[in-house]
């Protein structure tokens, strides 16, 4: 049940050039990442840095944001020299650049005027001036999330949580796999697809589940290139809300329904206890999901061993000893 990348390309992450790849900081940094580090050998890293890129050098002065009269502006922190004309011609340029390229999620610098996708201060003037009372997405990196809306988008900071990079990895890698469905533009491979995500999907977000299988079965017979442009879209939006537990635990009972004849009366008392322990945040989810795996393995159950939610990305990737947060 372990993801297979043998001859095969690999997902395409856009990634911020200063993080383990290049010390193009302001201050000449370069900013170490154990997450990205390991990423590297199962992605393909598109690297970016457009403070650089607009002909800023290695070291320069800091560059902020300046919220003014609702207009905000790119600019040298001391000097006050107006960057935002050629930040946002770059943009333009880079990203219709970007939109040309199979591009299945992005780590993005943390609240770099330039890149940070959220939580970057805004300021009232140049110098020590103080916050505008708000906060924004750098110019580059709110213009990636307009265009690639419903990717897995994300900052270096976010992603020391567990929950997150978990999440992240998975939407990344099903949205990669999907590539083949539009590669071979074929009804069979969609069908094969679906059926293969389908308990993932269910613990996602059961509604758009259903919603994807009517797809499937097209029975307006649509032609097959519209069913799989539309299903991408809705696909993008099942994997973009994290798990919750209800659903997990709605969708674990629907994988226990496979072994209820199968499974004695004390093992699935066990099972349905260590349920009861994750809906109390007792143990993580990965526990009742492993359980179930064993059983798989022991059953020999066809179907479910193709189910990618046991193994959504590649499990090298992700180190849990690593994170300081809480696991889901």
């Amino acid at each position: 049940m372990e993801m297979n990348l043998k001859n095969m390309e690999r997902p395409v992450v856009l990634l911020s050039k200063c993080i383990e790849h290049e010390a193009c900081r302001y201050d000449g940094s370069m900013v170490g990442d154990s997450f990205v580090k390991r990423l590297e050998n199962y992605v393909d890293f598109i690297l970016v840095c457009p403070e650089v890129e607009i002909g800023l050098p290695i070291p320069r002065e800091a560059i902020r944001i300046i919220g003014d009269n609702g207009v905000e502006k790119l600019v040298f922190s001391r000097s006050g020299h107006d960057l935002t004309k050629k930040m946002q011609t770059f943009v333009e340029y880079t990203v219709e650049n970007l939109k040309k390229k199979s591009i299945h999620g992005a780590i993005l610098k943390s609240r770099s005027p330039s890149c940070g996708i959220k939580d970057v201060k805004v300021y009232k003037d140049i110098g020590k001036s103080p916050s505008a009372g708000y906060k924004t997405a750098g110019f580059f990196g709110r213009e990636v999330i307009n265009i690639f809306d419903g990717l897995a988008i994300e900052d270096e900071g976010r992603l020391t949580n567990y929950d997150i990079r978990n999440h992240f990895l998975t939407r990344i890698f099903t949205m990669y796999s999907y590539e083949s469905v539009k590669k071979e533009n074929s009804i069979n491979e969609l069908i094969k697809f679906h059926s293969s995500n389908k308990y993932l999907l269910m613990a996602y977000h059961q509604t758009n589940q259903k919603v994807l299988g009517k797809l499937v079965a097209n029975h307006n017979n649509e032609p097959i290139k519209k069913i799989i442009i539309e299903y991408e879209q809705i696909l993008k939006y099942a994997l973009a809300t994290p798990m919750k537990t209800s659903k997990n635990i709605n969708m674990l009972m629907h994988l226990l329904g496979y072994f209820k004849n199968k499974l004695s009366k004390d093992e699935k008392s066990y099972f349905l206890d260590l349920l009861e322990q994750y809906s109390s945040k007792k143990v993580p989810f990965s526990v009742p999901l492993t359980l179930i795996g064993g059983w798989v393995v022991r059953f020999n159950e066809p179907y479910l061993k193709g189910q990618t939610i046991f193994s959504p990305y590649p499990r090298a990737i992700l180190d849990v000893a690593d994170s300081g947060k809480g696991i889901d």
